[in-house]
């Protein structure tokens, strides 16, 4: 029997005009989902994560605003040019089927004029009224999500998530460089930080999914280098989040609270990881998957919760 066409076995992306349109109207909900709410506003608590820390001591609410607004409208940008990129992919994947340009509620030419403004929107703003470094750094993240990785690696290299990853580092230096203008030791360490959570995140989430990047012709690790390899990879970056996350009190812009918390959380984090060997290999990627976003959800809270005056 023939195999059916996919982008796996044709190589190439569909054209606009060869995608199929659904006679389905488009509603608010999604002009709303296309922009990815849910990645929006992680990143955007990543945002504040740096500005808060940068900032705290002479709060400027205003400020914040604007950089959220300005930062919200680059990513909604980039999430809505990933939709036009992937309409050729993300019909042969369950999670992404029902996205309204792959399923045909929106034109891609829409989606694509409708990233455009929206990037541009943004970093207009950022530099108009936050500072330009702010709007440099929000646009090199648009620029290495949208072209880097949605168009080229995610593609052809099973190195497409360490790509991702530096793109979804950049919010907290974002947050650094509205309120001080510059980045400091302390920005870059919430980079490295924010770089290394992504890969036993994503990498869990591959193998989870690899089936379905599988059917859709996406080189993630599992699908490549097979289940075991993305194990070790997983088990290095889970003992490499511990010294990271440590590295942030050795600046003096958190406390003890933060550090206790970032002992405890990466020595569990590294507990379950090495315990959970034996498991199930979903089972085991299930829980390194949700312990991942735990991890992170009451990382940052210390971090809000633990700043520290600088000398």
């Amino acid at each position: 029997m023939e195999r059916p066409m996919t982008r796996e076995s044709s190589g190439r992306i569909l054209a606009g005009d060869e995608q199929p349109f659904s006679t389905a109207k488009a509603t608010w909900r999604d002009y709303w989902d296309i922009t990815k709410p849910g990645i929006n506003r992680a990143n955007l608590i990543a945002v504040f994560a740096g500005f808060w820390l940068a900032g705290h001591e002479t709060f400027d609410f205003g400020l914040l605003m604007v950089t959220l607004l300005g930062t919200a409208l680059v990513i909604a940008g980039g999430c809505v040019v990933n939709n036009f990129i992937d309409r050729d992919i993300d019909p042969l994947m369950t999670r992404t089927c029902n996205r309204p340009v792959a399923a045909g509620r929106i034109r891609p030419q829409t989606a694509l004029w409708m990233g455009v403004v929206y990037y541009l929107s943004g970093a207009v703003l950022l530099a108009l009224l936050v500072n330009a470094l702010t709007a440099l750094l929000a646009s090199l993240g648009f620029f290495i999500y949208v072209i880097v990785y949605s168009a080229w690696s995610k593609r052809t290299t099973p190195w497409n998530t360490l790509i991702g990853s530096v793109s979804g580092a950049v919010p907290p230096l974002v947050g650094w460089a509205a309120v001080t203008g510059s980045l400091d030791a302390a920005a870059w360490i919430l980079f490295m930080f924010m770089f290394i959570w992504q890969f036993p995140h994503f990498y869990a989430l591959a193998m989870l999914k690899e089936e379905e990047y599988r059917t859709a012709g996406i080189p993630m690790l599992p699908v490549v280098k097979g289940g075991a390899e993305t194990k070790r990879q997983i088990l290095l970056f889970v003992l490499m989040m511990l010294p990271s996350s440590l590295l942030l009190f050795a600046t003096g812009v958190v406390g003890w609270i933060y550090f206790a918390t970032a002992l405890i959380l990466g020595s569990l984090w590294i507990f379950l990881a090495f315990r959970g060997l034996s498991q199930d290999v979903k089972t085991w990627a299930r829980h390194m998957f949700l312990y991942s976003l735990l991890y992170l959800t009451l990382m940052q809270a210390a971090m809000f919760l633990d700043p520290v005056v600088l000398g």
